[in-house]
């Protein structure tokens, strides 16, 4: 059987003495060691060219590698890394061709650097993985808008991030640092959103306050009567699909990731001023891989649909049946009373023939908010 010892070279030393004996047998002694004939020669060589020294294994790798990673660029990927601890081979990869660096290696040599210096979790690598996206054609077609979960600040009070994220480019338009979760927060906030980037063409949020309480009669708030009347369409996330706004649910999670850790932030302002330098380098810096790599900015534009700082009258054509929305969020028809939403109270709605026999889709400004059936008793 081959020997088993601890140390290599001490196995070795004792061949190669047994081996220069007179009447040594060399063909036994292979046997023996369970090495081959060359091998012992080797051996051999080795000890008569430099003595017990010349036993240990050598390095494989050649003296001289012209296809290293150059130091100057090896220190480069760490640096990245260690501003973006949460990125990966293509990421970095991506920064450094931007910054013009010559002869930047592969993204997965730079794993391998990464994975060589110990900064990098294979568990954690396992749960980021590619799956199917969808998206709008252009840019303000949708956004996705969602408050992260709250978190304590030195000072007592608590930050509700208020993120919103456009469906095509997942560009941050807004990264707020709000102290609650109220309408007039979330409808100050987007207004100065709506100021900056313009408005976008419809809005997903979920079914939770404050933009929707989740009970079919009463889907809208009056952040949503809002959003419509500036001419932004509300969508509803459906119950139990949280998929429809994953963009945004995908941006609260790497946020999360990459700034929230171990950070405890003295009030509201300076929770802000690190969101805004961190949405920066999301937005302008990071590669995105559903974007073939290039940063959100690059995929983005703002909006041609300035925010109005008024708001117009509501007008519907000549052919559709107006009615006023009653304190309760009914309306009156046919000596029938339908409620429509306590949001709308006070507000005009249209009623639209359906190619169905007594069936009535119920209009806000241009969208369609519910629908009326006046074959039930």
């Amino acid at each position: 059987m081959p020997w088993k010892t601890n140390s290599i070279e001490s196995v070795r030393l004792e061949f190669v003495r047994f081996a220069q004996q007179e009447d040594s047998n060399l063909q036994q002694l292979c046997k023996r060691y369970g090495i081959a004939p060359k091998t012992a020669y080797k051996w051999i060589g080795r000890y008569e060219a430099k003595g017990p020294q010349g036993l240990p294994n050598r390095a494989r790798r050649p003296h001289h590698s012209p296809n290293k990673t150059p130091n100057r660029l090896e220190r480069a990927v760490l640096e990245v890394r260690r501003r973006h601890e949460a990125w990966g081979g293509r990421k970095i990869h991506q920064v450094l061709v931007r910054k013009q660096y010559g002869g930047v290696p592969a993204p997965s040599t730079i794993t391998d650097i990464l994975r060589r210096h110990g900064w990098l979790d294979p568990q954690e690598s396992q749960k980021h993985r590619a799956w199917k996206r969808f998206e709008r054609e252009v840019p303000n077609r949708l956004w996705q808008m969602d408050f992260k979960g709250h978190f304590a600040l030195a000072n007592g009070q608590r930050c509700h991030p208020l993120t919103v994220v456009d469906d095509h480019s997942r560009f941050a338009v807004g990264l707020q640092a709000c102290g609650n979760e109220q309408e007039e927060t979330v409808q100050a906030q987007l207004t100065r959103i709506f100021r900056h980037y313009g408005l976008p063409e419809a809005m997903v949020m979920d079914n939770g306050s404050p933009w929707g309480y989740g009970r079919d009669q009463e889907a809208f708030t009056e952040l949503g009567v809002w959003l419509i009347r500036l001419g932004v369409r509300v969508l509803p996330s459906g119950p139990g699909h949280p998929q429809t706004h994953g963009k945004n649910e995908r941006f609260n999670r790497t946020l999360k990731v990459e700034l929230l850790p171990g950070r405890l932030f003295r009030d509201l302002e300076h929770c802000q001023g690190c969101f805004d330098q961190w949405r920066h380098g999301y937005n302008l810096e990071r590669p995105h891989e559903a974007l073939g790599m290039k940063t959100p900015a690059e995929c983005y534009q703002p909006s041609d649909r300035s925010f109005p700082e008024s708001l117009g009258a509501i007008e519907y054509g000549p052919g559709d049946i107006v009615r006023k929305v009653q304190w309760k969020g009914e309306i009156h028809y046919r000596n029938r009373t339908f409620l429509i939403g306590r949001a709308f109270h006070g507000y005009p709605v249209a009623l639209r023939p359906t190619r169905k026999d007594g069936i009535y889709d119920v209009y806000f400004c241009q969208q369609k908010i519910t629908q009326i059936n006046l074959n039930n008793p």
